[in-house]
């Protein structure tokens, strides 16, 4: 019996150490290649107006801003229907290969690729550097905006990529699950908080979105996942992880790190904002 335990495990951590070896992201480079090619979607997650000065050949616009249903109260994700009229204006389906970029901090473009994933979109990249590394190395840039026909998709919910605050409740009673906290150490620790109270949620553990990056020439890039095997190498496998941060935008960093080094992964989304703002929840200082 133990030997047949010992077996499964070490064809999970097999299996986990499979789910890496398609890489999430793109390098700009690669992006280049692509540009003309029909059978990719390429979505710029900066303001609208940013984009209309200038943006990636044959990108379409969609704001970050339109994931959110009410940012100024937290970061809960935008409902089926918003989600469905979005996507289907850009023809985006359940099967589209879709790269994203963002202005190049890296954060917007990992709300954006989360959101994707929530609403069961099956092949999602982000570009590795943002758009002023585009800028600054002279690569190709446009002002019109790609003409497309509306697609067809229907708005459906993968859970497991999904976490509220009843979900994220059960967790910390569940050692089967994690809670990583990916706000600051001072907001960790009770210091600072968007919230009335201070503290974490119970169980949690600390890692700040931005140890998932690194400065590349002056430009963000996402660590190497080399780099990022050593950040999460305390996480184990097998178990469920819940990330969250303020309002669910800097933590789908982590959440993108964990989700290429193959983790059950999950973005608890009104964050701390709601959780700190409930009375009823317990936290921790």
């Amino acid at each position: 019996m133990r030997k047949l335990l010992i077996s499964l495990s070490l064809i999970l951590w097999l299996l986990c150490e499979l789910a890496v070896a398609e890489s999430l992201r793109i390098s700009p480079e690669e992006l280049v290649k692509l540009l003309d090619n029909p059978n990719y979607v390429i979505l710029d997650a900066r303001n609208k107006n940013d984009y209309d000065v200038t943006h990636v050949k044959n990108a379409l616009s969609f704001p970050v801003e339109l994931t959110y249903v009410n940012k100024k109260v937290n970061g809960q994700i935008q409902k089926p229907d918003k989600i469905q009229q979005y996507f289907r204006q850009r023809d985006i389906g359940i099967h589209s290969k879709v790269i994203i970029y963002d202005n190049g901090d890296l954060v917007d473009a990992a709300r954006l690729f989360w959101t994707l994933e929530v609403y069961g979109i099956k092949h999602v990249k982000i570009v590795d550097h943002g758009f002023n590394y585009w800028l600054a190395k002279n690569l190709p840039v446009s002002q019109q905006q790609p003409e497309i026909k509306p697609g067809k998709y229907v708005a459906t919910i993968d859970h497991s990529r999904l976490s509220s605050k009843f979900t994220t409740q059960l967790a910390i009673y569940n050692n089967r699950k994690l809670v990583i906290d990916a706000r600051s150490e001072d907001a960790y620790k009770g210091k600072t908080s968007v919230a009335k109270r201070f503290g974490h949620i119970p169980t949690a553990i600390n890692v700040p979105f931005n140890q998932n990056l690194i400065k590349d020439n002056k430009f963000a890039a996402l660590k190497p996942i080399k780099e990022l095997k050593k950040l999460y190498s305390n996480i184990p496998y097998g178990k469920k992880i819940i990330i969250y941060c303020k309002i669910g935008r800097v933590s789908s960093t982590n959440y993108f790190a964990l989700r290429e080094l193959g983790h059950d992964v999950s973005n608890y989304d009104a964050s701390w904002r709601e959780w700190g703002n409930d009375d009823s929840l317990p936290i921790e200082k």
